[in-house]
């Protein structure tokens, strides 16, 4: 089985350049980003089976990586506008 990429290029396409602006230009933004792909690697990890964890922290930490992607496209949507 495949597993997905959830990188935000990838699931953002259309917001890349703002991505790299954001990143650049606002903390908040470059914070939330790298949290979120920290999140997003050890999930990948897990999913790879490199790294055995419950099935409940792998859950808790995919509502996590969720909850960082909605600040960020709301970041984005925002700084669009």
């Amino acid at each position: 089985m495949e597993l997905q990429q959830h990188d935000l290029h990838r699931e953002f396409p259309e917001h890349k350049d703002t991505i790299h602006r954001l990143k650049t230009g606002n903390h908040h933004f470059a914070k939330l980003f790298d949290e979120y792909h920290r999140v997003n690697k050890d999930i990948r990890r897990i999913e790879e089976n490199e790294e055995p964890v419950t099935d409940i922290t792998l859950e808790e930490m995919k509502k996590q990586r969720l909850k960082l992607k909605d600040e960020l496209h709301a970041m984005l949507l925002a700084h669009k506008a």
